[in-house]
């Protein structure tokens, strides 16, 4: 087992390497070039590049025999450079809005119907959410995904409705219809007992949806006046600031 476990990770550390030395500027070696230069043997030189274009983060050249860096690997580039900017970007206001409500608030994104809790700033309160950052949930089970998914065109009515879990797909129909209305998404317990979300989309300069500001705090905390009259309308605020950083205007809603 011991021997497995070291050759996964000998396995992996090559692969990165073999990305590496197809990134340098105009790579694009051949099979013979790459074992020599990751000082591997030509078969598994091979097999490592046969799994990787499998993956679409390689191609090759069939008339030359050389390769290069797949498209699915400038994509995982871009989504990587979208979330770091989005969270620098995020962060300021997001200590703002933490500091003026006291309370948790959070960048989250949507990947593959699931909201993935990106960035938080935390409160000062004794009694706290707990900590999402680096946690996935299906869209539909909180505001977030909920705020998120009102905006775009999804239809949750399809085939795969059961497949991805939606219990009631009219229903939710329904309130996304409300929640695009009113520009924002609360919810009660659909990310644990006793927690309260409030969810606000954030765009960029075509009103594409890349995210949404989310604050996350005890019910009790939560009263009816408060969210009203305090807490949407600063989440509101603070989602068109940050929108703005992006070059939104609303020229484009």
């Amino acid at each position: 087992m011991r021997d497995k476990g070291l050759y996964s990770v000998q396995a992996v550390v090559k692969a990165i390497d073999l990305l590496e030395a197809l990134a340098q500027d105009g790579a694009r070696p051949t099979v013979i070039v790459l074992a020599e230069k990751l000082e591997i043997s030509r078969n598994k030189a091979f097999r490592l590049l046969a799994t990787l274009e499998e993956k679409g983060l390689v191609e090759q050249n069939i008339e030359t025999g050389t390769y290069s860096l797949g498209l699915q690997a400038f994509e995982m580039a871009q989504h990587i450079l979208k979330s770091d900017n989005l969270i620098r970007l995020a962060h300021p206001i997001m200590v703002e809005l933490a500091r003026k409500l006291d309370e948790a608030v959070y960048i989250t994104v949507m990947n593959n119907d699931e909201v993935l809790f990106l960035d938080m700033v935390d409160s000062f309160q004794q009694i706290k959410a707990v900590d999402l950052v680096g946690r996935r949930f299906p869209f539909f089970t909180n505001a977030a995904g909920k705020v998120i998914k009102s905006v775009s065109s999804i239809d949750i009515f399809g085939r795969n409705s059961k497949k991805r879990g939606i219990p009631n797909p009219k229903e939710l129909e329904v309130e996304l219809d409300e929640i695009r209305r009113k520009g924002v998404a609360v919810d009660f317990n659909g990310l644990g007992d006793g927690i309260c979300a409030v969810a606000v989309v954030v765009r960029d300069y075509a009103g594409k949806v890349v995210g949404a500001l989310t604050l996350l705090a005890p019910s009790f905390r939560m009263l009816q006046g408060r969210l009203e009259d305090e807490v949407i309308p600063s989440m509101l605020e603070g989602a068109e600031q940050l929108s703005m950083k992006f070059g939104y205007s609303r020229a484009y809603v």
